[in-house]
């Protein structure tokens, strides 16, 4: 799934909706491998190695596109507390101004944590990957 153009980073809820939609290939990773790996029997009527280099594009496409939006909205975040804070040191009797900057920050942090989860279901996927594709398609 190609990264969406309209995305915007101040709304975290799209932000992760987009990430869950663009996550289906890992969810749905063991269903696509035992489809698309062929069983002993089917050996000869289907490419393993075709097949499983083909899913393994897939999946560092994806990891590529959600890796850059991740960092992406992290930038864009990161850019809106300096901004707040400059305010706050302006106006530090400004309720609204640290109650935005406060939100910003929490928000960063939620985005700084997806690099982890993403990090987790990345090597959660090659794992099942290598099982299923490692007589195929080697990393």
């Amino acid at each position: 799934m190609s990264v969406p153009k309209t995305l915007s980073c101040d709304d975290f809820i799209e932000f992760e909706e987009t990430l869950k939609t663009m996550r289906l290939i890992d969810d749905k990773i063991i269903q696509v491998l035992n489809t698309s790996v062929p069983t002993d029997s089917f050996k000869s009527k289907v490419d393993g190695t075709a097949e499983c280099k083909k899913l393994y594009d897939e999946l560092k496409q994806s990891y590529q596109q959600r890796e850059g939006l991740i960092t992406k909205c992290i930038l864009v975040t990161s850019e809106a507390v300096a901004v707040l804070r400059e305010e706050s040191k302006q106006h530090p009797n400004d309720r609204e101004v640290s109650k935005s900057l406060r939100t910003k920050q929490n928000t960063l942090s939620l985005m700084r944590q997806e690099l982890g989860v993403e990090e987790v279901i990345k090597d959660r996927s090659l794992k099942v990957f290598q099982e299923k594709c490692r007589n195929y398609y080697k990393i």
